[in-house]
């Protein structure tokens, strides 16, 4: 797990393999991400591809942990403030069986992780053995649009 700035977002170009997180980070940087749409976006077909999307943030027992076996996620807050929180998958329970469609199993709610405050320009990246719950309110819920980049590890 990683929580950075946009700012720094560089750094991360020289992670993964055959240049993807760079492939990534260029198209975060190149775009309005404010100004796009709900949706999928492809970047580099199934090896990278961004989903935009916009919420309203839950009570942080109604959100859920997730993780993936192929795809690391970089999510990117673009607008609002949400709590994002991170545990390693070895301490997490599962609830029911991973979706190889959907590359995600989910998991119990009952490791209280590291919770993070994401604000606009905020990012984490989860690699496939981060388990991860997103979409928490501060609070009280609010309205949040984030991009997250997928990055195929395998």
């Amino acid at each position: 797990m990683i929580l950075d700035q946009a700012k720094n977002l560089d750094f991360y170009k020289g992670l993964g393999v055959e240049g993807r997180y760079a492939k990534a980070i260029e198209w975060l940087k190149s775009n309005d991400l404010a100004a796009l749409e709900n949706g999928k976006y492809e970047i580099d077909g199934k090896n990278v591809y961004a989903n935009v999307m916009t919420y309203t943030t839950l009570p942080w027992e109604e959100a859920k942990y997730e993780a993936h076996e192929n795809y690391t996620d970089i999510q990117y807050v673009i607008d609002g403030t949400e709590i994002m929180t991170y545990a390693p998958v070895d301490g997490l329970k599962a609830v029911g069986e991973y979706n190889p469609e959907k590359d995600v199993i989910k998991f119990d709610n009952e490791n209280p992780g590291l919770q993070v405050v994401c604000n606009g320009g905020d990012f984490m990246i989860f690699f496939p053995w981060d388990g991860h719950k997103p979409k928490a309110a501060n609070g009280a819920p609010s309205f949040v649009k984030k991009v997250v980049v997928k990055i195929l590890e395998k």
